[in-house]
């Protein structure tokens, strides 16, 4: 039988998983897909470990701990889920060292209360950081207009970066902006720029379900006919603008000092529409040094039925650009779907961080009260939680 996942990553794409549990780790489950499904990296959200923290029963230990000591909610959460996020790293150990550190990492998410706010953001960054004390951390940032400056003076503490909520071009080219002015301060600062690392997280899925609701309701043949189609391109477009950042002479004096390039991650890929073929955005956005980051149903999926056709973006520009001129004729405003998204991004992780601090005061007065099981107190949460979805 063919090996679709090995095919993929020979194409230049690494396949991370976006989701982690104590459940998948004390399972070995992690480790299997490690091995098995050449997952090579993780990805988490406020989304991910609300679900996880109600689901089972792993954590009661911990929760009964940090509640005999009297730990405040928001410090017991990141206990909590920095344990599971060491636990993480230690297990891709191997793929980062394999890959000389450009693999095998794991993202843990800054509040996303302070996305608004750099000050606090750096000192959630460097919080994180000495928490789980591993190198192939990744602290997850949000890409809002305050992120940028977070995200240059994260890396430049020598801090490796994951930047999230990447929605439209224009910020994407100022997050690689901000990557490369962190990794020139970092160098001042006289880190050494081959053991830092970063990715930036564009999301897809979301594109197509904000834009196909706008087509829907213009209602034209023309504008049905441009459904889905929006969210492939934008990515497409996203590729062609790291490829000249990277291209540059700016870069290529940070690569020579050791820099590795922040990879583009496509995020949100599972479709969002039951109509869709269910690894559309992962067979539509198949170039050299991208990441992948997927739920597990869409890593079976694709190592099932999955197609590699080769490179499906660098001879796609032209064709995701006429999409973009198509959208605007039809009366779909882009520029007002990216601000959409990104509010409505933040708005999200916000919700599903407020569920998981719900959550685990529930369980930490349960676990007080000597009631047992107190993870199950915070079940009503996680549906909420779920809702939110996303990478």
């Amino acid at each position: 039988m063919t090996d679709k996942l090995n095919e993929l990553t020979a194409a230049g794409v690494a396949v991370w998983l976006d989701d982690l549990s104590r459940v998948r780790l004390s399972s070995g489950g992690l480790d299997q897909l490690r091995r098995e499904k050449h997952v090579a990296g993780v990805t988490t959200n406020p989304t991910i470990f609300a679900k996880a923290l109600s689901d089972a029963d792993e954590y009661n230990w911990q929760l009964r701990d940090l509640a005999t000591r009297g730990i405040e909610v928001e410090e017991s959460v990141r206990m909590l889920t920095t344990y599971d996020v060491r636990w993480a790293c230690d297990v891709m150990r191997p793929s980062y060292d394999g890959s000389d550190g450009v693999d095998g990492r794991v993202s843990i998410e800054v509040d996303p209360r302070v996305a608004h706010d750099s000050d606090r953001t750096v000192a959630e960054a460097k919080a994180l950081w000495w928490l789980v004390d591993r190198p192939n951390l990744y602290i997850k940032i949000p890409a809002t207009e305050e992120g940028l400056s977070a995200i240059t003076d994260t890396l430049a503490e020598g801090i490796s970066v994951n930047v999230t909520l990447i929605f439209g071009l224009d910020r994407y080219s100022a997050v690689m902006e901000a990557f490369l002015a962190g990794l020139e301060q970092a160098k001042a600062n006289g880190h050494d720029l081959s053991k830092i690392g970063s990715v930036a997280s564009f999301f897809v899925s979301r594109v197509d379900a904000e834009v196909d609701k706008r087509l829907e309701k213009i209602g034209s043949e023309q504008a049905k006919s441009l459904r889905g189609k929006a969210a492939v391109a934008n990515a497409q477009l996203a590729y062609e603008r790291y490829t000249e950042v990277f291209a540059s002479d700016r870069w290529k004096a940070l690569a020579k000092a050791g820099a590795h390039p922040q990879r583009p991650l496509w995020a949100s890929t599972s479709t969002k529409n039951p109509d869709y073929r269910d690894t559309i955005y992962v067979e539509e956005l198949i170039a050299p040094g991208t990441v992948n980051t997927m739920p597990e149903s869409v890593i079976h999926a694709y190592a099932d039925h999955g197609e590699t056709r080769g490179d499906t973006i660098t001879g796609a520009y032209d064709a995701a650009r006429k999409v973009f001129a198509d959208l605007e004729s039809v009366g779909v405003d882009m520029d007002d779907v990216i601000v959409t998204l990104e509010r409505e991004g933040v708005e999200k992780f916000e919700a599903s961080w407020q569920e998981l601090l719900d959550g685990v005061r529930k369980s930490l007065e349960a676990a007080a009260k000597g009631t047992g099981a107190p993870n199950k107190a915070a079940k009503g949460n996680a549906k909420a939680a779920e809702k939110a979805g996303g990478a």
